[in-house]
């Protein structure tokens, strides 16, 4: 059983353009996340999947696998499902969704999120989760909120506080989404053919399509959090932690 990993990567964003190809010490953004997935000895291959000619280019120039796609997907997961079609790739082969946008993820979340599809073969999708220690995330639309089952499968994903503790004197624990995908090759191709759902598009959060359709996510909580670049300013807080780290 193959583990690949596609990283979608587009160069519109409307708070942040060209923001695979920011400087982040001395190398574009999506070369630190390239990197890092190379770095899960778990992974056979890697490949950034874009729709630009300049992220092609980078990519290519820094050594790695780009994979040019078309430029009418509205979702990462649909530019990754057109990527792994031309790759040589078993129906039961994993593919693992990274964001450009995180350069900071720990490889080892590639590991933990694919050891449920690698267990289970009924299982057709996975994601990470991590639980919420910063209080203003709770209640921000930006972290989205989840939750599961006492098996581990997603319930409900949301932009809202979710659970909403009612009664004074209780307490909940709040998990948040963490954008790392796992799934099976056949059924990405199924993900990406089924209509989009009320609740997806009311949330604007694409893994409700498949709780909509009656599939299940498998939720794997891991310790490490990641930062989302959205913006500038959240560029320059990377770019913080990465000096401290001597990580460059």
């Amino acid at each position: 059983m193959k583990v690949v990993c596609v990283i979608p990567s587009r160069y519109e964003s409307s708070r942040f353009p060209g923001k695979p190809l920011a400087d982040l010490c001395g190398k574009p953004m999506i070369q630190h996340v390239y990197e890092r997935v190379l770095k899960a000895q778990i992974v056979s291959y890697a490949a950034v999947a874009t729709d630009d000619e300049r992220i092609f280019y980078a990519v290519e120039n820094f050594g790695g696998h780009a994979i040019m796609t078309s430029t009418e997907h509205l979702s990462g997961t649909d530019r990754i499902a057109e990527a792994v079609s031309v790759l040589d790739l078993e129906d039961s082969d994993i593919v693992v969704n990274i964001q450009g946008d995180q350069p900071l993820f720990e490889p080892v979340q590639i590991e933990e999120v694919v050891r449920p599809l690698m267990e289970d073969p009924t299982v057709p999708m996975s994601t990470l989760i991590y639980k919420i220690v910063r209080d203003e995330e709770i209640t921000h639309p930006n972290a989205v909120k989840t939750v599961f089952d006492h098996n581990h499968f997603a319930v409900y994903f949301s932009r809202a506080t979710i659970p909403f503790v009612r009664d004074k004197g209780q307490e909940a624990s709040y998990y948040k989404h963490h954008g790392i995908y796992a799934y099976r090759k056949d059924f990405l191709h199924t993900f990406t053919r089924l209509p989009a759902g009320i609740l997806e598009k009311l949330e604007a959060l694409e893994q409700l399509r498949a709780i909509e359709h009656g599939y299940r996510i498998k939720v794997v909580e891991t310790l490490y959090d990641s930062v989302e670049v959205d913006t500038p300013r959240e560029l320059d807080r990377v770019r913080s932690l990465l000096k401290k780290k001597g990580d460059s």
